[in-house]
Parts: structure tokens; sequence; C-alpha cells
């Protein structure tokens, strides 16, 4: 019974970080890097029954263990309690399955560092809080699981935080984080003041029975959906993201590829009920989405750090994931999530591997003609590379295909930017392979010398994840190709309420339609591939140097739409001058002057009143006749007053 085993799933990897925390001074690095890995196996094992006892169940019930009541505040009670349902379950699989890979990985790519210990025990910390994220039953839980994978992902971007680049990166990603969580977590006291409660399954009773279009709803809304955009880095709150790559390759492919940016789609598709109900909401998300798609793609195809195309290619992918939850298409979106976990953590894993064999260069410009000397690493890059392109039959064809389909049968102008933004994603993602791989080696002669094939602790899991990048999509399979849409009717009884509402307005297309639509998508990309071959292949071009000068609407995108230095001009700096201001004029001189004042009042008064105490004991008499006759006169006057 689930009931018995699923505390250990996020308990197993919160053992693994107290002992190698406490231990990473006394144990080895094989011990370490066994135990941090080992208990993610195991954590990963439990998911896996907790996944069959699920699938298995033909009421398709959720189950919800309560272990304790946490807070009970007037007519409030909040229980400490997980969540395990089909939603869950899925995410445990992605978390722990490719957590366990990337530790692997990271056993041979952080081998040389001396933070070994303390990298595997925030790897474990991390881990655990987004178990505890996705298991909580009600959104405090959620939000504690929340807060934790972003002080993670703050202590693992800045990892090494004796680069004062890398401790900065780390600090932006943690405030930008905190100005979406402080939207979720309004959102979470307005859901308290609603509907009396925070648990799912009574919020969301209670909001089935509310209207479309309810303001209150509205707001709710809108303030899990900032939250959403700071932790899954959608437009504005999208820049903290690529700078996160600062951190070890192993960290962006758990963090920013697999699990933490994925939590705000999560959290939507937990409460899609809530934006069902509010349609206004649901058109922001896509609207959103869908400018973050194309800003995300544009600057992607002009980077030439190979991290920082994948960056900005997360936050394109995720731009798709929105989209479709916008449009309704919560499993399409979710689908996605899965299939993105396979291909981009192979990406990313396949740049570490890559950077690995460069010694630590990571500028495209500088690679090139790898392909015969890293052969594993080639040949699954590429079918990451086929993947995210949504070339059939990899993965990511047929989550990106669930996702536009559903947006052209809510809006065809949205559909056309979706397809035009899938051709950016295939043109800049080979640009990536090209440069890297074909042509002549770019780098020094003493790199060129170094150039191996990685070892199988980080090839292994390469492997691994270009099989699931490959087959992934097959769990899913839509009806006009004979699929039966397995994890569609596995997820609907989360969906059901939404399910409902939809229905009252179909969306149907008709089989002609789609195969339409896959076949211009699917031609939207392969004309991309060309013009990427031919251009940085055939005819071997290479970025310009930094120094040189770039085409105005190139140097845009490569200088990323100069959206951090808005944000500096016009956001920060007047903050700085308006805390300046605080500073000098309302605490220094208004209060600290108020305050000082007092006490340089009475330190001035003080001054002559202590002259009275002389010392001389005939002027203390003297003073005491005069008190002792002004008595007697008060007592006098007081008398004939009387009289």
């Amino acid at each position: 019974m689930i009931n018995n085993y699923i505390w250990l799933i996020p308990l197993l990897p919160l053992a693994g970080f107290i002992i190698n925390g406490l231990g990473r001074n006394a144990l080895s690095k094989g011990a370490i890097g066994f135990i941090g890995s080992t208990v993610v196996l195991l954590a990963f094992g439990l998911s896996i029954a907790a996944f069959l006892q699920i699938n298995s169940d033909p009421a398709h019930k959720a189950i919800e263990v309560t272990y304790f009541d946490w807070i009970h505040v007037g007519s409030l009670t909040i229980p400490f309690s997980f969540l395990v349902d089909q939603l869950s379950v899925i995410m445990l699989l992605i978390i722990t399955g490719v957590g366990f890979l990337i530790h692997v990985y990271s056993v041979g790519y952080m081998h040389d560092d001396e933070g070994f210990g303390k990298f595997f025990s925030y790897l474990n910390l991390f881990i655990f809080f987004m178990l505890l994220l996705v298991l909580g039953s009600n959104y405090v839980i959620m939000f504690i699981g929340w807060e934790g994978v972003g002080l993670c992902s703050y202590l693992l971007i800045g990892f090494w935080y004796s680069n004062a680049a890398y401790s900065d990166a780390a600090k932006k990603a943690f405030v930008m984080n905190r100005i979406g969580d402080l939207g979720f977590l309004i959102g979470v006291f307005v859901i308290i003041q609603t509907f009396g409660s925070v648990t799912f399954s009574e919020v969301y009773d209670r909001a089935s029975l509310m209207h479309p279009y309810n303001p209150t709803l509205l707001l709710i809304t809108l303030l899990l959906f900032v939250g959403a955009t700071g932790k899954s880095a959608q437009i504005p709150l999208f820049t903290w993201l690529p700078d996160a790559m600062a951190g070890p390759t192993p960290v962006s492919a758990l963090i920013h590829a697999a699990t933490m940016v994925t939590a705000g789609v999560y959290m939507i598709a937990r409460s899609n009920i809530l934006f069902t109900l509010s349609p206004v909401t649901m058109h922001i998300i896509a609207v959103i989405g869908l400018a973050t798609i194309v800003m995300a793609a544009i600057i992607a195809m002009t980077q030439t750090d190979i991290k920082k195309v994948l960056a900005y290619s997360t936050v394109s992918q995720l731009g798709y994931m929105f989209l479709g939850l916008g449009v309704g298409a919560y499993t399409g979106a979710f689908f996605h999530v899965l299939t993105h976990a396979f291909f981009k953590a192979l990406l990313f894993l396949g740049a570490g591997s890559v950077i690995h064999a460069v010694s630590g260069e990571q500028d495209m410009r500088k690679m090139g003609g790898l392909k015969g000397k890293l052969p594993v690493t080639f040949i699954t890059m590429l079918i990451g590379t086929l993947a995210i392109s949504g070339l059939p039959p990899f993965a990511g064809f047929f989550s990106k295909d669930e996702i536009l389909a559903n947006v052209y049968s809510h809006s065809p102008a949205l559909w056309v930017i979706g397809v035009i933004a899938a051709m950016f994603t295939s043109f800049y993602m080979f640009r990536m392979l090209y440069l890297t791989f074909y042509g002549k080696f770019r780098g020094t002669h003493e790199q060129e010398h170094h150039l191996h094939e990685s070892p199988k602790s980080i090839t292994i899991p390469l492997v691994v994840l270009a099989i699931l990048s490959i087959v992934g999509g097959f769990i899913n399979v839509p009806k006009v190709l004979s699929g039966h849409h397995w994890l569609q009717d596995f997820l609907a009884p989360v969906f059901k309420k939404s399910t409902a509402i939809q229905e009252l307005y179909p969306h149907e297309l008709a089989p002609s339609t789609e195969w339409l639509l896959m076949g211009v998508s699917v031609a939207g990309v392969l004309i991309a591939l060309v013009w990427a071959y031919i251009k940085y292949n055939k005819n071997g071009h290479v970025p310009v140097a930094d120094t040189e000068q770039r085409p105005a609407l190139t140097g845009l995108a490569y200088n990323k739409f100069y959206i951090d230095e808005v944000y500096d001009a016009f956001i920060r700096k007047p903050l700085d001058g308006l805390s300046v201001f605080f500073y000098k004029v309302i605490d220094k001189l208004g209060i600290d002057g108020f305050v000082n004042g007092l006490g340089s009042g009475s330190m001035e008064a003080s001054k002559d009143l202590r002259m009275l105490q002389s010392g001389n004991v005939g002027f203390y008499i003297f003073m005491m006749v005069i008190g002792i006759l002004a008595i007697l006169g008060y007592g006098i006057y007081t008398v004939l007053h009387i009289i």
C-alpha cells in the first residue's frame, strides 16, 4: 500500500543530504557519489511502485495520506499530507528517474572538484524539496517545496561562489524568483480567504461551483500565474535562467531542464479548474507563453555559448508549455514537460561532455570537428536535437504537435506564430550541432591534443536519455496516427472538471486537418534544418568575434534585446535612488534626526541644570532654606485664600 512507503520517497534524498552534508570531509568521493545516487535510485524504485498501484486502480482514485494536523487556526486546518494521483506519480518518475541519471553523471563530471561532497548534498536536498512540492496535498506544503527548490537553486547556481559573476547570477535567480513567489504567496492568502482551505480537493470542489469570469478567481489565478512566471522563466521574469548557466552543467540539466523550471507548469496543471474558470487569465497565459517562445528563440539563434543556446531553448520550450496551458491543453503541456525532461537533460549533459572534452571551453566558435573525437556524445546530442526540433518519430514531435493542434483549434493566428517559432528551434539547434561537431577544430592545439570521449559515468546517462528521447513520445500518440492517447487517458481524472467545462465548447479537428497541420510543421522544421546546414556546415560560416560589428538585428538579439539593461535602467537604478533618498532624507535626517534631537536636547538642558550640583554644602543649606520659605509662603497664601 502507498500509505506504508510514500513518505520514504522524499525522506531518502533528505537522508542523503544529511549524510553527505555532515560527512563531506570524512567520506571518500566514491562513498559520497554512491550514497547520493543510491538514495535517489531507491526513491525512483518506490515511485515506480506508486505508479503501478495508481495505474492498476480501475477507479482511478487519488490517494491522500495524512500524517498529522499541522496548523489549526479557527476554522482553518492545514494537514501535513501527501496526494498521490496520476499527475504526482508522473512527476515522481521524472524527478527521481532523470535525477538519478544526473547524479550518476555528476560522479564523473565533478570528480576533481574540491566541493564534491557539498555538491552532492545540495543535489539531494534539491530532490527532497522538489518531491515535497509535487507530493503536497495543499498549497502550503507545495509552497514549502517551492521555496526549497528556490533556495537549492541559489546554492547550486552559485556553487563556485568565489567567481563574482557566478555569485551575482545566483543572487539574480534568487531575487527574481522571490518576485514571483510573492505573487504565489498572496494568491494562497486569497485562496484561504475565499475557500477557507488550502487543501486541493476542498478548494477545487468549491471552485467548480463558481461561475466563469468570477473576479475573485481571476485575481487568484493571476497571482498564481505570477508565481509560475518567476519559477518557469516567462516574460518578464525570465532573465535569471540564462545567467543560471553559471552553475555546473549537471545543475543546468537537473534544475533548469527537467524539474524546477517545470514547477510552474505543474502548479497550473494541478490548479486546472481554477484557470479553466478564468478565461481572461488563460488568454494572458497563452499570449505571454507565445511571446516567450518567439523572443527566446530569436535570442538563441545568435548566441555563441553552447549552454546559453540551451538556456534560451529551455525558456522557449517552457513558453510552449504555457501556450498549451493557455489554450486548455493541459495534457499536451504536461506531455511536453515529460518529453522535455528527456531531450533537454540529454542536451545539457551532452554539452557538459563537450565542455569536459575541450577543457572547459563553452564558446562554439572555438569548437568544431568533434564528431569523430566524441562519437557517443555526438550521436546522443543528434538524437536530442532531432527530438527538440519536433521531427518524427522522436519524443518532441508528439508533444509539440499536440500543443500546436490545440492552439490551432483555438486560434489559427497563434498557431502560425507557434510553427514559425518551431522553425527557429530547428535552426538554432542544428546551428549548435554543426558549429560544435562539424568542420575543422577551431580551438587551441593544446585542447585538440586532449580531445577524448567522456568516461562511462557521463556517457551511459547520455545513452539512456537518448533512448527515452526516441521512445518517450509513444506514450501519447494521437488517434489520427492510430495511437491510443495513453497519457491523456491516464491523466483524465486529474483534469476531469476542466474537461467537463471544455466539452461545452468543442474544438475537434478533422483528421485531414490534423494531417495537414503535422505536415506543415514538419516541413517548416526541415526547411530550417536545411537552412542551418547550408549556412553553418556547407558554407562553414562561423559567428563573428565579440569585437567585430554585427548587423543591427543580429546584434540586438545577441545582446538579448538589452532587456537586462532596460531592467537595470528603469527598475534597479530608480529603486536604488529611492533607497538612497529614504536612507539619507527619511532615515538619517527624519527618523534619526528626531531621535538624536531628543537626545541632544536632553544633553543641552542637562548642561545648565547640572551646575546646581556644585558640591558646596553652604549652597545646599541655602537652597534648603529657600525651599522651606517657599513652602511656608505657599501654605500661608493658601490659608489666606480660603479665609
